[in-house]
């Protein structure tokens, strides 16, 4: 993926003008404040002190912002771990250079545990059946490899059941080629107006702490807390928290509402590729999906949902242009989107057109993109695709 580097921050003046070399030859640019990062993961390490540890969630190309990027900074940071969803970014993370513990939050495949130990990721078990590969994988390499057990408190789609994690855990600890490194669990909802549901299942993985200490093994990590849950209750903190979207700005729920400082670390971007005057009742894009109510000027911008624009924003979505708000009118095409810049005279081929990010004083969040989408932040960041050029600032 091709990037570029710049010094000045994104969020704080108008979009860069077409000229800049970061768009030569690149239909899209995303804009990434790696101090932005930094500040979120600040904030994050001041909520919950010292004396928890911060795994910094870079799964998914850390949510589209560049894992070996972000990686490296939060690890300079202070990050004591990353976290990753399988072995393949376990991989990419060390062919980098990267070094930190790294931890793969899975589901492990069997045929992944040999690239995961020689990658010294520390793995994600669920299940008597996760362990037989993941031994073979530890013998091969000479080493004991690391393996957190996860907790099924709720969530139901991965997890040791409560009843289950006790004699999971003596299974794990009697083995020679795997060493008990964490316990955890993850919440189904972590709100700070209704924190009854995510409390409810603090309380069972509490409870199943408590047994496994009990059966005699011990459990050096308990994490529990994602983004949301991290700025709700400090009861969540225990050992280790494992944020990731709030690193990069975006709002899990209600963070912002409730005074949480988050500093969003992305702006997208494209310009103009072509314009078109067209007269009241013109049919626009696919079966169609519009026609002009009145005469108008169209703008043709070189993106579309292969580059991560949401198909279900045709007709309800906007971008600005100008430091003013333009709708998406038809439908949003693989390569290409639509915008009826007639109430923006001035607009030209070339100009920069601005997806998510402020430009003058009108901004778009990530979450304004869900919410006008239909989606959640999560999905509008990482799928944001290859094609785009990450430009890092």
């Amino acid at each position: 993926m091709p990037s570029a580097v710049s010094e000045s921050l994104p969020g704080r003046a108008a979009p860069p003008q077409p000229a800049e070399s970061q768009y030569v030859g690149a239909r899209a640019v995303a804009e990434i404040s790696l101090g932005a990062v930094a500040e979120n993961f600040r904030a994050i390490a001041e909520r919950v002190g010292p004396a928890v540890q911060i795994c910094a969630v870079v799964k998914a190309d850390a949510y589209g912002h560049g894992a070996v990027e972000v990686g490296r900074r939060l690890v300079r940071e202070g990050a004591a771990a990353l976290a990753v969803a399988d072995s393949g970014e376990s991989t990419a993370l060390r062919k980098a250079g990267i070094r930190a513990p790294l931890l793969a939050l899975g589901p492990v495949l069997p045929d992944e545990a040999p690239a995961l130990a020689r990658a010294r990721a520390s793995v994600a078990v669920a299940d008597p059946s996760d362990l037989p590969p993941l031994e073979a994988a530890g013998e091969a390499v000479g080493r004991a490899l690391a393996v957190h057990l996860l907790v099924d408190t709720g969530m139901a789609r991965h997890g040791a059941r409560p009843e289950e994690v006790a004699g999971l855990a003596r299974q794990i600890a009697s083995s020679g080629s795997l060493r008990l490194e964490g316990l955890w669990t993850h919440f189904a909802a972590a709100s700070p107006s209704e924190p009854g549901p995510m409390l409810e299942q603090l309380a069972v993985f509490r409870r199943v702490a408590a047994e496994v200490e009990a059966a005699g093994v011990r459990v050096p990590l308990r994490h529990a807390a994602a983004s949301a849950a991290i700025f709700v209750a400090t009861a969540a903190h225990l050992d280790m928290v494992r944020p990731g979207l709030a690193l990069y700005g975006a709002d899990p729920g209600e963070l912002r509402a409730s005074g949480i400082p988050l500093r969003p670390a992305l702006a997208l971007r494209t310009r103009i590729a072509f314009l078109a005057d067209l007269p009241a009742g013109s049919a626009v894009g696919y079966q169609p999906g519009y026609r002009t109510p009145r005469p108008t000027r169209l703008a043709t911008l070189p993106v579309g949902y292969a580059d991560g624009l949401p198909g279900s924003l045709g007709n309800r979505g906007r971008v600005l242009l100008r430091g003013r708000p333009a709708p998406i009118v038809g439908r949003i095409s693989m390569d290409m989107t639509t915008v009826d810049v007639g109430g923006i005279p001035d607009a030209a081929a070339g100009d920069v057109v601005t997806l998510i990010g402020r430009d003058g004083d009108e901004e778009i969040r990530v979450e304004d993109l869900a919410r006008d989408a239909g989606t959640i932040p999560w999905e509008i960041l990482a799928r944001i695709g290859p094609r785009v050029r990450r430009v890092y600032r």
